[in-house]
């Protein structure tokens, strides 16, 4: 009997032993602090294949050719991927496939204020492409530098309760895709005085060196601007970045000669990427929204810029340049949009059938429908109407996405994103009339004898500014050729004979518009 009892308890005591390591092994992984994605959905699209397939066609189309030198920093934008995406990507095709093993992301905080530099005290953030973890010992090292750098969660928190921090989180898809696997380390600055800009980045130089790593500052520049008063602006701080002086930086900052809601960060990046060897700072692309929209009358600047160690300075090819003799002297004449009635017909039916999903409102399926001209990347806008007022017009300038693809963003974006306007609500659909342009390819000139007036839209750009005229205007207000040309100058803040001096780049374009009204669908 005492035998049996004795059994008995030394089967209740295994039992409860392993009971306590199952429970203690399930809860160790409930407390994993995995930061969730707090902007998928709005800055960039929740769905994972959707996502991949998106970045890396903003890869395929922006890999130029590679800058001379060592990438040591990058800096990016942080706006949702339709505004932001093309100049993002102009950096993170330089890494892509590259094997790094950590990267830094240094952003700054846009929900709550705290006066120091956080770095993320949990084990992962994650995205709709899966989880990253965190390098806690390079997070660690880091944090251990000075007071002004803690392990924290602040800027990093987010539930469904609270606004999350986007700024951060914006740039890990890109990563994602780019490098594949890869370890973070994610920090969020709080105040951008100087003293926290020192204390991070030489505490990035110091732990950094002898690493495989890289650092990513997340920055978009001034908001909401005209784009007149937006060029100036951001001209100052493309031209302290290529001076690669963080104190300079921000002096321009403090100063109000320039806006950066990711100075500090900016700054920061600076500090550690010449510590670790770098000697200048590359810029890589810039644009505005109105880039995208078109409404130049309040934007925001993005830029992308690479901090380099090695290398020779202004090596950097660039492949409008070896493209730019294709088409000069050419007679190009009406490019076309190459869209027949039904291609028409078909755009329109897509666009109110994705704004109505949206929406949740019922509307018949359309009838499969296939031609070559739908996956031809092609810029296109979506111009919503409701009792003959314009309620939502956003699109795309240049050529980033297939057609199709294109109008379905467009359709969304001009009903749900136009900041002009509230967002659509299902009783406001049936009273909308739609209306379509689709962009013919841009092509670059040498001779503007070539450019026909009612025909051709323009795009004049010089350094960072760019102006655009639609065919249309022309012959509204009846001009001729040099007109059109002057005004178009005038359009990107330029001198009117701006165009025919060297160095200034003229591109054509034609326009394509069709609405329901036209074609009979309402």
């Amino acid at each position: 009997m005492q035998r049996t009892l004795a059994l008995i308890r030394i089967l209740l005591f295994a039992l409860l032993m392993t009971t306590s390591t199952t429970v203690e092994g399930n809860r160790s992984a409930m407390e994993e602090n995995i930061r969730n994605p707090a902007v998928a959905g709005q800055f960039y699209t929740a769905d994972a294949n959707s996502l991949r397939k998106e970045i890396e066609g903003y890869l395929d189309e922006t890999g130029g050719a590679p800058v001379d030198g060592d990438i040591v920093a990058l800096v990016s934008p942080h706006a949702g991927y339709m505004y932001s995406g093309r100049v993002a990507a102009h950096g993170y095709s330089l890494i892509r496939g590259k094997h790094i093993e950590t990267v830094v992301v240094i952003a700054p905080s846009h929900v709550e204020y705290f006066d120091f530099c956080s770095i993320f005290n949990g084990d992962a953030y994650s995205t709709p492409l899966g989880e990253i973890r965190i390098d806690r010992e390079i997070s660690g090292a880091i944090a251990s530098k000075h007071d002004l750098l803690r392990h924290s969660a602040k800027g990093h928190a987010y539930s469904s309760f609270d606004r999350g921090e986007h700024s951060l989180e914006v740039q890990l898809p890109f990563l994602q895709v780019a490098l594949g696997e890869f370890k973070l380390v994610a920090i969020v600055m709080g105040d951008q005085n100087y003293d926290n800009i020192k204390a991070l980045g030489e505490a990035l130089g110091e732990v950094l060196t002898g690493t495989n790593s890289l650092i990513v500052a997340s920055t978009d520049l001034s908001h909401f601007h005209s784009d007149k008063q937006a060029k100036e602006l951001n001209g100052a701080f493309v031209e302290v970045l290529k001076e690669f002086d963080p104190k300079k930086l921000y002096g321009a900052l403090a100063g109000k000669r320039t806006e950066a809601c990711g100075g500090g960060p900016t700054a920061a990046a600076m500090i550690a990427a010449e510590k670790l060897g770098a000697t200048r700072c590359e810029i890589l692309n810039y644009a505005t929204s109105g880039d995208v929209t078109g409404d130049r009358s309040s934007v925001v600047g993005y830029v992308s810029a690479a901090m380099l160690r090695g290398g020779e300075a202004g090596s950097r090819g660039s492949s409008a340049d070896k493209d730019s003799s294709a088409f000069g002297g050419a007679a190009v004449g009406d490019l076309g949009s190459g869209l027949n009635e039904q291609d028409k017909i078909h755009l329109l039916m897509l666009a109110r059938k994705t704004i109505a999903d949206r929406l949740g409102v019922e509307k018949a399926e359309i009838p499969d429908y296939s031609s070559p001209v739908m996956k031809e990347q092609r810029g296109g806008f979506v111009t919503l109407k409701k009792n003959g007022r314009l309620r939502g017009c956003i699109g795309y300038i240049e050529a980033v996405k297939p057609l199709e693809d294109t109008i379905r963003e467009m359709a969304l974006a001009a009903a749900f994103n136009d900041y002009r306007f509230p967002q659509l609500e299902k009783s406001e659909i049936d009273l909308l009339e739609i209306e379509i342009s689709v962009l013919s390819p841009i092509l670059e000139i040498s001779d503007p004898s070539v450019i026909e007036v009612g025909v051709h839209g323009l795009i004049i750009t010089r350094g960072m500014n760019r102006g655009l005229l639609l065919p249309q205007v022309a012959t509204e207000w009846k001009w001729d050729r040099e007109t059109f040309l002057a005004q178009t100058c005038v359009k990107a803040g330029l001198p009117e004979d701006m165009w025919s001096r060297d160095g200034t780049k003229i591109e054509v374009f034609t326009a394509d518009v069709f609405s329901e009204e036209e074609l009979d669908l309402r």
